[in-house]
């Protein structure tokens, strides 16, 4: 997107964005967020807000999320429209990744 606002076509890709039935924001908080992605960010999330579905995985607590998308208000707003009427699904601490390479490691022995 930040690409594509470069080009001056921010509007039609972000359109786009908007006709899928489905968009996965897979790990989210991974790195920090510059304000300008967190701002196009949160454009889909606003955009798609109970109209279309989002899924969003992470592994911060919703507390940590300013750690990643600094501007606070920003985040604040993408939280509140990512929570309304959404379905949290909590899968613990564990990574799946790490618990499937130690059953494989378990497996071999």
């Amino acid at each position: 997107m930040i690409e594509a606002q470069g080009q001056l076509q921010l509007t039609r890709v972000r359109n786009r964005w908007m006709r899928y039935e489905l968009v996965v924001v897979d790990e989210l908080g991974y790195v920090v967020m510059p304000d300008a992605a967190a701002e196009l960010l949160f454009q889909v999330i606003a955009g798609r807000a109970e109209q279309a579905a989002v899924i969003v995985t992470t592994n911060l607590p919703f507390s940590e999320w300013t750690t990643k998308i600094p501007n606070a208000r920003l985040c604040k707003a993408m939280l509140d429209r990512l929570t309304d009427r959404a379905h949290i699904i909590e899968t613990g601490t564990e990574s799946y990744r790490f618990l499937r390479t130690m059953a494989r490691k378990g497996s071999k022995a």
